[in-house]
């Protein structure tokens, strides 16, 4: 068996059920020996739901194991579904995440402090504005890299960068952020410059390490964006899957999530707009431009008006880091007060379906966990229990 580090179940139709609960165990290449039983949690029954389109297949959620050579699966039937067939085209999914061109995200700047290098967005083609399009791609002729706007200019909408750290009064660019794979922290001020037509009481941008930080094939996922309408809420997720990876791991986890969402389970690009990892770095997800409203795939019924934010690792026993903690409190003070959004208040939304009644109007936290929107334990026990501190420091940090 060629080796793989992560793996999920799929089968062909999106809206067939799965007849029970799917366990693995994974066999460790480096010293051979076989982990215990873990489960895979499925994802929403029907991905039309999660705007990803009828061609999605029906998909667990992917699990991270780590360097592997062997897999077991077994199937326990739960309640009355235990009397249904099993899917047509059932099978385990084994991914490599390939090894990548990725900077070392740890060794770029901007990891805290006043900012000295400039950079900017991977903002991408269109506003937005007019609702949950497909978006066209400006740029993209020979040497563009995807999801980029060469022609971003200074006192742009949000979702573009000015182009050159002399606009904010940034130093030269380091090799990490001229490269494009690192958007360095931002003071308040420098941010409500680089995004002038932003409320006032958006929080300052944190350290993000983009797409191409983490070595994103472009080419695998589906081409332009998906865009919804605005920002009203940031829905805090965990993978469920080890706590025990290296930081340095993280691009590779990465890309194994996003082949699996897209080629696995026919997503059009990796269903979470943001990552964080146990260190406190912030990844970017989905494709389209970090301060757009980008429409994910994370929170099934409540995708459009809102943005995913996924810290790997599993908290339902264990306690989230204090990093992980903080580094979700900037990036929703952030996210949330590009579009004018308290993190520290209340929204409504209407539902797609799920959980809710199509078609309702639910309240939410403009931070809220994804078992406010859907009926799941995720982001865990404990990772729930700290979106008040969450909610209190965002709302801090955009001086409400």
């Amino acid at each position: 068996m060629r080796p793989y580090s992560l793996v999920g179940a799929v089968w062909d139709r999106a809206d067939e059920l799965l007849p029970g609960r799917v366990q693995v165990r994974t066999r460790n290449a480096d010293t051979g020996r076989w982990s215990g039983w873990q489960q895979l949690d499925v994802h929403p029954g029907d991905a039309r739901g999660t705007g990803e389109g009828r061609q999605a297949r029906g998909a667990t959620a992917p699990l991270w194991v780590g360097p592997s050579d062997g897999v077991a699966a077994r199937l326990l039937p739960e309640g009355t579904a235990s009397h249904q067939p099993l899917p047509e085209g059932l099978r385990l999914e084994l991914v490599d995440p390939g090894a990548g061109e990725t900077p070392d995200p740890d060794k770029a700047p901007g990891t805290g402090g006043t900012p000295k290098d400039g950079a900017r967005d991977n903002a991408a083609a269109g506003s937005g504005a007019d609702g949950a399009g497909t978006g066209t791609e400006p740029g993209t002729g020979p040497g563009t890299e995807p999801g980029t706007d060469p022609a971003a200019e200074p006192k742009s909408e949000p979702g573009t960068e000015p182009g050159t750290g002399a606009d904010t009064g940034i130093g030269a660019a380091s090799p990490q952020v001229a490269s494009g794979a690192v958007l360095p922290e931002l003071s308040k001020d420098a941010t409500q410059a680089q995004y002038p037509t932003t409320q006032s009481l958006v929080g300052p941008r944190p350290r993000i390490v983009t797409r191409k930080g983490w070595g994103a094939d472009e080419k695998l996922r589906e081409a332009g964006y998906a865009y919804t309408k605005t920002v009203k809420a940031a829905f805090v997720h965990h993978t469920a899957m080890t706590n025990a990876y290296a930081c340095r791991q993280v691009p590779s986890i990465i890309r194994a999530m996003y082949r699996y969402h897209v080629k696995s389970s026919k997503w059009r690009d990796i269903g979470y707009n943001f990552l964080v990892d146990k260190c406190g770095t912030i990844y970017e997800g989905r494709a389209g431009g970090v301060a757009k409203a980008v429409r994910g795939a994370h929170t099934y019924g409540f995708n459009r008006s809102s943005t995913g934010i996924a810290v790997l690792g599993s908290f339902d026993k264990k306690k989230p880091p204090k990093r992980a903690v903080k580094a979700i409190a900037r990036l929703s003070a952030w996210k949330l007060g590009l579009f004018g959004v308290s993190a520290g208040g209340k929204t409504w939304l209407k539902s797609g379906g799920g959980k809710f009644k199509k078609g309702s109007k639910i309240r939410f936290h403009t931070v809220s966990g994804h078992k406010d929107g859907y009926v799941t334990e995720c982001p865990g026990a404990r990772l729930y229990g700290k979106l008040g501190v969450i909610r209190t420091a965002a709302a801090r940090l955009q001086g409400r």
